[in-house]
C-alpha cells in the first residue's frame, strides 16, 4: 500500500509541476522585462533578455544548483543516451597517446574519464602485442614501460579540465578520485571566453554540452582557435535542431513539458532545467554554428546528427 500511495503521490506531483511548466513557458516566451539599463548590453537567458552580466551570473547560479544532481539527471531526461553520444563523441576524436587534451565546460568529468579509458585501452592493446605470452597484465605493463621500444610520449597523454563553475569542478574531482583516476588530469578554474592558458598548447580542444550557456560563443571559438596547437583538432557536443517536423512536435512538448518536471522531483529544481530547455532553443542550429566555426579560422569543419538532430558533433581543424 505505501509503494502504491508513493506511486500516486509522484504522479499528482508531475501533472501538477507540468501544467505550472506550460504556463511559465508561455509567460518567459512573452515576456520583455528586463532587469537591465540601456547602457548595458542585453543577451538571453532562455527566453529572458538580460544583460551580459546577469545572464552570466544567472548561469552560474544553475550549474551551482544543480552540481551535486547534474549526472543523475542527465540520466533521467536522456533515459541514459547522452552516455552513447558521449562514447561516440569520443570515438570520432580517437585520441592517440601522446594527445594533450582540454576539456572546457566539462566540470563533472565525462569527457576527461572517457578520454582517459580509451587511452588506458589503446595502452592495454598496445601491452599485449608486445607481449602476447605474458599473463600478468601488471607485469607486461612494467616491462613496457622499461622497454627502449616503448613510444617517448606514451605515457604523457594528459587531460585539463576547465569550467568556470567551482560546485561543478569539485564533483569532477571526486568522481576522479572514487574511479582511480590520478594522474593524467588536471582541474582548472576558467572561463570559456577568456583562458587562463598559453597559445598554442593543445592537440585536442572539447567542449561538450557547454558552449550554449557562454554569453558570446564567438569568443569562446576564438579562444579555443588560440589554445590549439597547429594540426590540432576542435569538437564540440552540443544539442541542436531536430529537422522532421513530427519528431520536432513530439521533441519539444517531451523538453518542455516533462524534463522541468523530472528537475523539480529528482534535483527539485524546476527553474534551472527549465532555463536548460529553453537555452537549446536559442543556440545556433547545425549550418549556423559550423559557420561560426569557420569564421573563428577552423577549417575543414564537419558535423554530424545524432538522434535525428537531438544532439550534434561538431568537428574542425587548426591547420
Amino acid at each position: 500500500m505505501a509503494g502504491k500511495a508513493l506511486v500516486f503521490r509522484n504522479s499528482c506531483r508531475f501533472f501538477r509541476y507540468r501544467k505550472l511548466s506550460r504556463i511559465l513557458v508561455a509567460k518567459r516566451h512573452i515576456s520583455t522585462d528586463a532587469d537591465y539599463t540601456t547602457d548595458e548590453r542585453s543577451t538571453h537567458f532562455g527566453f529572458q533578455h538580460v544583460s551580459e552580466k546577469e545572464k552570466e551570473e544567472k548561469v552560474y547560479k544553475v550549474f551551482e544548483n544543480v552540481a551535486s544532481k547534474y549526472d543523475q539527471m542527465n540520466d533521467a531526461m536522456s533515459f541514459g543516451v547522452h552516455r552513447l553520444w558521449k562514447d561516440h563523441f569520443m570515438r570520432r576524436l580517437s585520441p592517440a597517446s601522446g594527445t594533450k587534451l582540454l576539456d572546457v565546460a566539462g566540470g563533472t568529468g565525462d569527457i576527461a574519464f572517457r578520454f582517459l579509458e580509451f587511452l588506458n585501452n589503446q595502452g592495454e592493446s598496445f601491452t599485449k602485442d608486445m607481449y602476447p605470452d605474458i599473463e600478468d597484465l601488471a607485469s607486461a605493463e612494467k616491462s613496457v614501460e622499461e622497454s627502449d621500444s616503448m613510444p617517448e610520449h606514451f605515457l604523457k597523454s594528459s587531460v585539463t579540465v576547465c569550467d568556470i563553475n567551482q560546485a561543478m569542478l569539485d564533483v569532477g574531482k571526486e568522481k576522479a578520485q572514487n574511479m582511480g583516476f590520478t594522474s593524467g588530469i588536471s582541474w582548472i578554474k576558467g572561463n570559456a571566453e577568456d583562458l587562463p592558458l598559453p597559445d598554442n598548447t593543445f592537440d585536442a580542444y572539447t567542449i561538450a554540452f557547454g558552449i550554449r550557456n557562454c554569453t558570446h560563443v564567438d569568443r569562446v571559438l576564438e579562444e579555443a582557435y588560440r589554445v590549439i596547437k597547429p594540426g590540432g583538432r576542435f569538437m564540440c557536443l552540443e544539442f541542436s535542431e531536430v529537422k522532421n517536423s513530427m519528431l520536432s512536435f513530439a521533441y519539444d512538448n517531451y523538453s518542455f513539458q516533462v524534463i522541468p518536471v523530472l528537475g523539480q522531483i529528482v534535483a527539485n529544481d524546476w527553474k534551472s532545467y527549465q532555463y536548460l530547455v529553453e537555452s537549446i532553443r536559442q543556440f545556433p542550429n547545425q549550418e549556423e554554428f559550423a559557420a561560426m566555426i569557420k569564421d573563428a579560422g577552423f577549417s575543414m569543419v564537419t558535423f554530424e546528427n545524432l538522434t535525428f538532430g537531438v544532439a550534434a558533433i561538431h568537428s574542425g581543424f587548426k591547420l
